[in-house]
């Protein structure tokens, strides 16, 4: 979908050529004499469009609009919430007409954040996914036109990065809702190798051979009952200084998960092609890193492999080594996204890191306890908790912090290994967290499950594209309090001196990813 940026008064929005022109209403009735505006403020006088996000007024060749449909969209406060809120409801109220041109129109000044909610909003709902259907019928909006009464230089950028936040959130969908047999490993490797045509992005693919030279021993593990070959995926992105520590983020890849020896349940066991979402979500985030070329470090990596049954698959009581150097008894193999994960947070060592998240649809538990509206964050350092936080609020991809207390750990002491794999059911989300923090005692640690907002279930069933537009708002944010920190030492110096020379699963549900 092509987004264009105009500054607009609702009038001059209705001349405008296109097949739908949404008008988004707030609390403060509409005072301009233009007939839509007219007509927008009798609506709410008349209590026609009540003054909650997401109400809606349909009108039908109304005087003097080009457009033959218009909707006027309730948007309340005007904040980004109630603004996603409403141009979600008015996208998804117009599809069935099937419009190729739309105009979205502030009817009263707009922020940066509204602005922002209201690109996303629309690309999300307007998407439709077509890669493995053989009469595809793709989203029908082709071009939208967002209006604003002043399209300042804050509202530019946050239109732009907004609009490179979507082409990621929709790069993760896709791979997301890819089929388990047209997204293996390895084409999950080819589509990282295509984001290094973008600039600044450089991609390395490891295999079976140099993962087992390296030691990952629990990540091979897991592999082994699969026929498909394991994947190690190396992205970075330089936006910054070449001696400036990076910040990692570590993707779960598991492209179809069968719980191993561990079996499912058969209801719902497709869903476990969505076991990669964390793996999709960091080639979305470096895709519109690359479009937005901010001026931080960025490595992306993912351990991609299938969890299979075969006469080679893991069994439950096998000990394995890890690239630590840490011994795992395997009490259970559907819990093989931590054992993936513990090996590339490993790896992660090797770049002196700023900072390391990992986003994993890793249990069951999370789901329980957040459901799809929160993802669960664990961290071990208060500032990286406090960012990522107010990322997912400014981006509307939200988290919730739980606790990483040592009792919590108890459950995973093993007779026969270092550490197992799995604790007792309670409290399942944290113990999987504090299985993959003895492996991250080296920096500053992060960890996103995202097991109930990365997909969703039922007639709406899909690919969310979270937490995408969570970890683009945090890099940039970090990206641009990084320059801040930089520049305002030099302009505070004075004048005449020299500036000196130059961081437990559901019982019966198959959607607890593991």
């Amino acid at each position: 979908m092509d987004f264009q940026l105009k500054t607009l008064t609702v009038a001059q929005a209705a001349a405008e050529k296109s097949d739908l022109l949404i008008v988004l209403v707030g609390s403060a009735l509409p005072t301009a004499k233009d007939p839509v505006s007219v007509l927008a403020a009798s609506a709410r006088k008349a209590g026609d469009l009540p003054d909650k996000a997401g109400k809606l007024l349909a009108l039908y060749r109304p005087e003097a609009v080009v457009p033959s449909r218009v909707l006027l969209a309730a948007i309340g406060d005007g904040k980004a919430a109630s603004v996603r809120s409403a141009v979600s409801a008015a996208v998804a109220a117009a599809k069935a007409n099937g419009p190729k041109r739309v105009v979205i129109v502030f009817a009263q000044p707009a922020d940066a954040a509204a602005v922002a909610a209201a690109v996303t909003a629309a690309a999300d709902a307007s998407y439709v996914y077509t890669t493995t259907k053989s009469k595809a019928e793709p989203r029908s909006i082709r071009h939208l036109t967002l209006g604003v009464p002043d399209a300042a230089a804050a509202v530019t950028k946050a239109f732009d990065d907004a609009r490179a936040t979507v082409a990621g959130i929709e790069l993760a969908k896709e791979w997301g809702n890819r089929p388990a047999n047209h997204a293996t490993p390895t084409l999950l490797a080819e589509a990282a190798k295509g984001l290094a045509k973008l600039p600044r992005i450089k991609c390395e693919v490891l295999g079976p051979k140099e993962v087992e030279k390296l030691g990952m021993g629990a990540f091979a593990a897991v592999a082994q009952g699969s026929a498909e070959p394991l994947r190690f995926i190396v992205l970075r992105y330089q936006g910054g200084a070449k001696d400036e520590a990076p910040v990692v983020l570590v993707g779960k890849g598991i492209t179809f998960d069968t719980g191993g020896v561990s079996l499912k349940p058969a209801a719902e066991m497709d869903e476990m092609k969505f076991d990669m979402c964390g793996a999709a979500s960091v080639l979305g985030t470096f895709r519109a890193l690359g479009a937005i070329q901010p001026a931080i470090n960025v490595v992306g990596l993912i351990p991609s492999c299938e969890n299979m049954n075969d006469g080679k698959a893991v069994k439950p009581g096998d000990v394995v080594t890890s690239m630590s150097g840490q011994t795992i008894e395997i009490l259970n193999t559907d819990a093989e996204g931590r054992l993936i994960l513990c090996d590339a947070l490993s790896y992660a060592k090797r770049f002196d890191p700023a900072a390391v998240i990992d986003i994993a649809t890793l249990t069951g538990a999370c789901v329980v306890a957040l459901g799809g509206v929160r993802s669960g964050l664990f961290a071990s350092d208060e500032s990286l908790a406090s960012a990522l936080e107010s990322a997912g609020e400014a981006s509307q991809d939200r988290c919730w912090r739980l606790p990483l207390d040592d009792d919590y750990a108890e459950g995973l002491k093993s007779n026969f290994a270092d550490v197992a794999n799995i604790a007792g059911r309670a409290g399942g989300a944290i113990t999987a967290a504090k299985f993959l923090q003895r492996f991250t005692a080296d920096y500053a640690w992060a960890h996103l499950d995202i097991a109930g907002t990365a997909w969703k279930s039922g007639a709406a069933k899909g690919s969310t594209g979270r937490p995408v537009g969570l970890l683009v708002s945090y890099l940039t944010n970090r990206a641009g309090s990084s320059n801040a920190a930089v520049a305002t030492p030099k302009a505070a110096k004075p004048a005449k001196k020299a500036s000196p020379k130059a961081p437990a699963k559901p019982a019966r549900k198959a959607r607890s990813a593991q």
